[in-house]
This record gives C-alpha cells, sequence and structure tokens, in this order.
C-alpha cells in the first residue's frame, strides 16, 4: 500500500477504534503524508507516515494490491494511564487499531517499542502482503487544547 493510499485507509481505521475521537490527514513540508489522532480524552498525536516500496514496485505504475487473509483480531489494550495517553500505550492501542480493520492487505501490524525497546522513536509499523512496509512515526504530541511542539520532542505523558 502506498503513502497516499495508506493515509486515506489510516483515516478510516483508526477513526473506528473505540477511544479514537477524530483522524484527519496531516502533512507539512518535509512530510507529505500522515494523520492528526485526537483521542476521547483529547490527547494528540501526528504521526509521519513514510514507506518502503515493494521489491521491484515502480511508483510510476499503477499500484497492484496483494490481498490475503487479514490478520486476526486482536484486544484492544489499555490506552491509559492516570487519565494519560503514553506513546508507548499509544504504539500498543493504534497498532489493535490497524490490526483489526480487516484489511487482507496487512500481513501484520507492530509497536516501534514493543518490537525495539531500543528504538529512538516510538510509532506503527505495517508489514503487508506484497512485502511493502509502512511507517507511522509519531512526530507530536500534545495535551487536550494543546498545538504540537517541537518534531520529536514527545511528552512523555498527554
Amino acid at each position: 500500500m502506498r503513502p497516499a493510499r495508506f493515509q486515506q485507509f489510516a483515516v478510516e481505521a483508526l477513526a473506528k477504534a473505540p477511544d479514537v475521537k477524530s483522524v484527519d490527514p496531516w502533512q507539512e513540508d518535509s512530510r507529505p503524508f500522515g494523520v492528526h489522532i485526537m483521542f476521547m480524552s483529547g490527547a494528540q498525536i501526528w504521526a509521519a507516515i513514510t514507506a518502503t516500496a515493494a521489491p521491484g514496485e515502480d511508483y510510476k505504475q499503477p499500484e497492484n494490491p496483494v490481498v490475503y487473509e487479514a490478520p486476526a483480531e486482536v484486544a484492544y489494550p489499555d490506552l491509559y494511564d492516570d487519565g494519560k495517553v503514553t506513546p508507548q500505550l499509544a504504539e500498543k492501542y493504534l497498532t489493535a487499531a490497524l490490526t483489526n480493520s480487516g484489511s487482507g492487505e496487512i500481513a501484520t501490524v507492530y509497536a516501534y517499542t514493543v518490537n525495539d525497546p531500543g528504538t529512538a522513536n516510538p510509532g506503527v509499523g505495517v508489514k503487508f502482503h506484497s512485502e511493502a512496509r509502512i511507517q507511522m512515526l509519531f512526530q507530536h504530541t500534545a495535551r487536550a487544547g494543546q498545538d504540537k511542539g517541537r518534531a520529536f520532542d514527545l511528552q512523555s505523558a498527554f
């Protein structure tokens, strides 16, 4: 799945998660694709979307989605710790939301810091049956009523 189509897909799929209030497309000059997620508590994440193309894929050609069985649904983990969201809890929650989307293009979804605790930036990775990958790096976080801060200067709880 290419970044533009994934952005549309993520807006729809993540919005169906129980603790998600809204999801909107988002971009910055250096990040043409991303999503702005607001949780029911008002906590927010701006996640930049980047991609790794499937082997041999040419973005100048029409996309040929590879579809198999969708991943099995999983339980949604807790999103809040004492009423606040942390980047690590958000990773796990959004991983479940994308896993539960029912997309037959998705092979697996993983939380960066669960997959590799030493990772510098939290986010969510998606592997597709086509062997393409999407990375959703958390670029900004904010508490209810706040605007995003500096890129990658994430709040520990928001």
